[in-house]
């Protein structure tokens, strides 16, 4: 049965890219390439400037999510290793797919030649991941309550029932801090034990997450014409949908999800101008940092696989070793010292 388990995953997130696929085609089958390069020129470089800088404050979130799940672990590594690896990651599992599972098999990769046991990369991910749910959760509750009529653009159902939601997913939030505050027993799986973090981490993620989130957006956001761009606020709480619907379908890099329920959001937003905001998102969150994560991956396993054949070298044969020339490995820096953030 777990090996038939193994290819559900990949058949879920193939039935829905089909699936999206077609939602698509029904949807922008009226759009001729020359509105979609007309919405595209359309996009000034003060626009340009905006989705760059959103881009750039995501990734340093991300790249915030390690640092705190790091100092939960007691770990403390300098910035810039953390700034690689999360970069890596993120950047691998956001157009991979299933991003838990990729995730993890990067950062164990990456953390394990720095001294970190497969446990702690657990939950290293475990945390992460977590981070990113509780943003979501929080900003999503916050979005309903100030704004229940966004909910219209998605599903047929009352305002007071979205603020009702939205209350809900901040009282959720609220009882995480206050289990981290009043150190609550941990969450008992079998065997394995779910500790609440300390007070300081959890102030980390209420900051870290949320910034994610936004910077995201704004991509979207400052892609969007400002004519018929309908606010950050409305494109923040779509986007919130439209992602984890994406992540939820397991479709790499959310190909078709994301921009079915996008698009089916956003009904006063000419599709072509909506199409090109999202070409524009995937390019700049996925497709460049993909192109730089697997230049950074090619380099760091030929680094290690020479340090291994010096190893081995040395091993079989100690004078040819000694008179051979050192390969210096460009391996991620040790760890260090560097107080936390």
């Amino acid at each position: 049965m777990k090996k038939y388990l193994e290819y559900v995953w990949p058949v879920i997130g193939l039935g829905a890219v089909v699936f999206s696929g077609w939602l698509l085609y029904r949807e922008l089958a009226g759009i001729s390439f020359a509105d979609v390069s007309n919405a595209f020129l359309s996009i000034s470089p003060l626009h340009w400037l905006g989705a760059l800088a959103g881009t750039a404050i995501a990734y340093a979130a991300l790249a915030w999510y390690d640092r705190i799940a790091l100092l939960h672990l007691g770990k403390h590594l300098p910035w810039p290793v953390i700034s690689l690896v999360s970069f890596t990651t993120y950047a691998l599992s956001h157009s991979i797919g299933a991003s838990v599972l990729s995730g993890a098999m990067v950062r164990l990769r990456a953390y394990g030649t720095m001294g970190l046991s497969i446990a702690e990369v657990g939950v290293l991910v475990a945390l992460c991941s977590f981070t990113f749910g509780l943003g979501t959760v929080l900003l999503g509750g916050l979005v309903l309550v100030f704004d229940p009529e966004i909910v219209y653009r998605l599903f047929d159902m009352p305002s007071w029932s979205a603020v009702a939601l939205g209350v809900g997913m901040l009282a959720l939030v609220v009882l995480y801090v206050v289990g981290s505050w009043l150190e609550f027993q941990p969450i008992k799986i079998g065997s394995f034990a779910i500790y609440y973090p300390r007070l300081p981490i959890v102030g980390r993620q209420l900051l870290a997450a949320p910034l994610e989130l936004l910077g995201a957006a704004a991509i979207i956001y400052f892609a969007l014409p400002d004519a018929s761009n309908p606010g950050y606020f409305v494109v923040l709480g779509v986007f919130l949908a439209s992602f984890s619907a994406a992540l939820a379908s397991h479709a790499p890099g959310g190909l078709g999800v994301l921009e079915a329920v996008f698009i089916t959001a956003m009904p006063g937003v000419p599709k072509a101008e909506v199409l090109v905001a999202l070409l524009v998102f995937r390019l700049l969150y996925l497709i460049i940092p993909l192109a730089f994560a697997l230049i950074v991956v090619v380099l760091f396993e030929r680094s290690r696989l020479a340090q291994t054949l010096q190893e081995r070298l040395a091993q079989s044969n100690p004078t040819a070793a000694a008179s051979a020339p050192v390969a210096v490995p460009a391996r991620l820096p040790s760890p260090g010292n560097d107080k936390a953030a």
